[in-house]
């Protein structure tokens, strides 16, 4: 017998099914509780209404769970490379060696950018944030490529993708030598994807640059983690904007300005600026864990809890790691990161901390490596970006393949009753 939830309104009972997910999520099948009611939800957030099925991402906030296509996060994270994830969230299954060769080949050969590139770019004064930078260039994208992506057709699909993959992390690279003032880089056709953007970032024009094997590590890890988190603010707005029959490239655009937002992707520059103010302050990470208890108190800590996981972030415990080891390699001498160091111990005994659940998450331990590694912090999010990336493009041909109708939320409107003028 189907279950079924009974709605009781004005003394009329109304039956909506439930649903199951493949992991055993129930849900309220409500699509047609307006036609039947006249009722509408309210659900302010989103946090409890699923805008559409999915089988890219199983998240369970509960029990610390992140799944990509069934794979554990971190069983990817250890064993596979950045180009393999994409593969896999775009395409469904891990690639085997010839379509791993051939995805890597491809994105090799449509890595160049179009010259005219450099005119926008130099348009914008160094001042200009790279995420605003980013979104700009990834918009133009269609411009260099005005035909419209068919969704019907295999081979435009599979261009489009192409395109963006490769030339997203030239982009990137170049907004952030933009802000350094640096000559740009161009791709090595000889190098991974993950080693790729290191050169691009890192390299010189006076000095030969090969990035060391703890680096690419953390890097690749860092991606992997970051490409994708279920229906998050970016991933919503992409599939919302795609709704529309909005192209890939400007539907990309529009997540990373949702992702620009220090309550998303700017959490882990958040980390960082935080952490300075400590310094700045004197550095007594005591005082500052006594202001983030105090409810009469504004200063909150940031990279601690989720508002997901209630129990740990997964993707916590695996870049601490990649953290730890690239501190030990590099050796720094950086009162910032030591105060971060202080921060993570005293959270991981304090009881108010330990009670609550509020461990370092993943952002905490990202804004840690980057500024290792000497990323500019304004930079930070743009690296989330890359990794987000191949999220973004599979969450976008979920929603155009699935043939979900346009996003169009609801209201209750609280403003005036009809007034004359």
């Amino acid at each position: 017998m189907e279950d079924k939830v009974d709605l009781i309104y004005r003394g009329k009972s109304y039956k909506f099914p439930l649903i199951n997910g493949s992991e055993d999520e129930p849900a309220i099948d409500i699509k047609t509780l307006r036609a039947q009611t006249g009722l509408i939800t309210l659900d302010p957030g989103y946090k409890n209404t699923g805008s559409c099925e999915s089988e890219i991402t199983f998240l369970d906030g509960e029990e610390g769970i992140l799944r990509y296509r069934g794979y554990s996060i971190d069983d990817l994270a250890n064993n596979t490379s950045f180009i393999e994830v994409a593969y896999l969230l775009i395409f469904g299954d891990l690639p085997k060696l010839d379509q791993l060769q051939k995805f890597e080949d491809d994105i090799r050969d449509y890595a160049l950018v179009d010259e005219d590139f450099k005119i926008i770019l130099k348009s914008f004064p160094k001042s200009a944030h790279p995420m605003g930078i980013l979104s700009s260039l990834t918009s133009a994208l269609i411009a260099f490529n005005p035909s419209s992506v068919d969704i019907n057709s295999e081979k435009d699909f599979y261009e489009a993708i192409i395109i963006l993959l490769a030339k997203f992390p030239v982009l990137a690279s170049w907004t952030h030598r933009k802000m350094k003032g640096l000559p740009l880089n161009y791709p090595n056709y000889d190098l991974s994807y993950t080693d790729n953007l290191a050169y691009m970032i890192y390299k010189m024009p006076n000095k030969d640059f090969r990035a060391s094997t703890t680096l690419v590590s953390a890097l690749n890890k860092l991606l992997i983690l970051h490409a994708d988190h279920e229906q998050n603010c970016s991933t919503s707005t992409v599939r919302m904007v795609g709704s529309s029959h909005a192209g890939l490239f400007p539907s990309i655009a529009s997540g990373i300005s949702a992702l620009w937002g220090p309550l998303h992707g700017g959490a882990n520059q958040a980390v960082i600026e935080m952490l300075e103010e400590i310094k700045n302050d004197g550095g007594d990470t005591k005082k500052f864990m006594a202001k983030a208890k105090d409810k009469n108190d504004p200063f909150r800590l940031m990279g601690f809890g989720h508002r997901v996981y209630k129990n740990f972030d997964p993707r916590a415990k695996i870049i601490k790691t990649a953290a730890d080891e690239v501190l030990d390699e590099l050796g720094i001498n950086d009162p910032v990161l030591e105060i971060a160091k202080k921060l993570e111990q005293e959270a991981l005994e304090d009881p108010y901390f330990v009670d609550r659940k509020l461990y370092p998450n993943v952002d905490f331990y990202s804004g840690i490596i980057y500024r290792a590694l000497g990323i500019p912090t304004e930079m930070f999010t743009v690296m989330f970006a890359i990794g987000r990336l191949p999220g973004w493009i599979a969450q976008w041909k979920e929603m155009r393949f699935n043939k979900e109708p346009i996003g169009r939320p609801r209201q209750i409107y609280t403003g005036h009753k009809h007034r004359k003028v």
